[in-house]
């Protein structure tokens, strides 16, 4: 992550918990700790000699919506190619978007605000965090 916001990584931790996060494999690695506490975690790798413990991995996008097609809702939490991949299929969105350009190498699809519609919104300012961020939700149209 390019940048540590406390309050995030609280909030995430409250909208994840009990529910099943999907990564990459370079997305899991990048976790200072798995797995994480009260999530199922899948793990998309074309390594399927991979094993990390207390995660399914997987092979493909299809694989990993069919381990996931009874439960309400799943989180896809990265890297890029796992966000560009699952956004089409997308009916929620949960975002933190950090009002501040970076320079990176990865990032989020563009948004086609056209085909979302906007549920809730916070926005932060505070002297605890060194920039200002919203949590905005989105639902697809």
């Amino acid at each position: 992550m390019l940048f540590h916001l406390p309050n995030d990584l609280k909030h995430f931790k409250e909208i994840t918990s009990g529910h099943t996060i999907i990564m990459g494999r370079n997305t899991l690695l990048s976790l200072p700790k798995w797995p994480l506490p009260n999530r199922r975690h899948i793990v998309i790798s074309d390594q399927l000699d991979d094993c990390f413990e207390g995660c399914e991995v997987v092979s493909s996008i299809e694989e990993a919506i069919e381990k996931v097609k009874d439960e309400t809702e799943a989180f896809i939490i990265g890297g890029g190619m796992i966000y560009r991949q699952f956004y089409p299929l997308a009916s929620k969105l949960y975002l933190t978007v950090v009002h501040q350009d970076f320079d990176a190498d990865v990032y989020f699809p563009e948004i086609n605000y056209a085909e979302w519609e906007q549920i809730s919104r916070e926005d932060f300012h505070d002297e605890k965090n060194k920039f200002d961020y919203s949590y905005i939700n989105l639902e697809r149209k």
